[in-house]
């Protein structure tokens, strides 16, 4: 079952404010490494879509969101099976306040 994924806006916008912050800290060839990875690592739901454990802080939401883990950050998605879509909705960074999850 291989589905397609689509980054949301507010995705798009979480993984360029972290490439902003990594190119003032570190450069911007560690800022590409490390967006670029983010990306690389949601490609791997294109063949496997329930990898990601359920996002309990998100539980109330519509939709089943799950994520994967990449270094400090989540990628949060959820799956519409019906359309073969995967939806990655958020990156957000785990060494904030977990609470901050549900925000977007």
């Amino acid at each position: 079952m291989e589905l397609e994924v689509y980054w949301t806006q507010f995705a798009e916008d979480k993984l360029a404010d972290i490439f902003e912050y990594y190119k003032y800290r570190a450069g911007i060839r560690v800022a590409k490494k490390i967006t670029n990875e983010i990306v690389d690592e949601s490609l791997k739901l294109e063949k496997n879509p329930f990898i990601g454990q359920i996002e309990e802080l998100l539980s109330e939401r519509v939709q089943n969101y799950r994520y994967l883990v990449h270094n400090n950050y989540k990628i949060i998605y959820w799956v519409d099976e019906v359309n073969k879509i995967i939806f990655v909705s958020h990156v957000f960074d785990t060494r904030q306040n977990p609470i901050k999850i549900s925000k977007f």
